[in-house]
């Protein structure tokens, strides 16, 4: 059932989106605490190579984050399909990149002063979530995450998404998907798109069973 299926996620995430405000407040005073977001982008690539964006799902600190906390307050709009387009998130990874870069070239080799450099980038990115996610919605931000977009770059095909021809195209499967993807539209298809972070919402909410996971994930009752 959907709602057994979405408590035992809140669970997770709730369990890992405590890392966020740690880290954000916490590193002001203990620049040493910036690491773990270095951390996080290590464990992110690493499952992107098998999973794709899989560690966005509840393993991401600030995805759970949002998901617990955000959407409480988010207006919940249809994000802006320009943050959705490949040159725009080139371009958001390249200034974060170059930031980031810039920031550890001067701060090295203080060790402080480079887990302060992480920190700061986790701040200002993490407001800037929360502004996108008030104005449209909580995850608006994971569209343009830098890490997210390397995710989806890397994601293999394996394990996609696949829609039964038996699909009514109740729309379900979107209402309850974090990344607003439309499950629907690939009706006897199989659904390859590297922003799926393979949470399983989509596969719980299907009243008809019609959404299964590269026949690897068992089907929702």
């Amino acid at each position: 059932m959907i709602l057994e299926f979405m408590k035992k996620r809140s669970r997770q995430q709730i369990f890992t989106s405590i890392a966020l405000p740690l880290v954000v407040v916490g590193g002001w005073f203990y620049p040493m605490l910036g690491f773990f977001l270095l951390l996080c982008m290590v464990g992110s690539l690493a499952i992107a190579w098998k999973n794709g964006r899989k560690w966005c799902d509840w393993s991401c600190p600030r995805g759970s984050f949002y998901d617990i906390f955000l959407k409480k307050i988010s207006r919940r709009r249809t994000v802006p399909d320009l943050i959705r387009k490949t040159w725009f998130r080139s371009v958001v990874l390249g200034g974060l990149i170059t930031a980031l870069g810039t920031q550890l070239y001067f701060a090295w080799p203080d060790i402080e002063a480079v887990g302060m450099a992480f920190v700061r980038v986790l701040t200002i990115t993490t407001t800037g979530g929360i502004v996108l996610g008030f104005f449209y919605q909580e995850r608006a931000w994971c569209h343009i995450c830098p890490m997210g977009t390397l995710g989806k770059w890397s994601a293999p095909r394996n394990r996609a998404l696949l829609v039964s021809g038996q699909c009514k195209s109740c729309r379900l499967c979107t209402r309850v998907c974090p990344m607003q993807l439309k499950p629907y539209e690939y009706k006897a298809e199989a659904m390859h798109d590297g922003d799926c972070l393979k949470c399983g919402s989509c596969v719980a909410a299907c009243p008809i069973t019609a959404l299964e996971f590269g026949g690897e994930q068992k089907r929702a009752a």
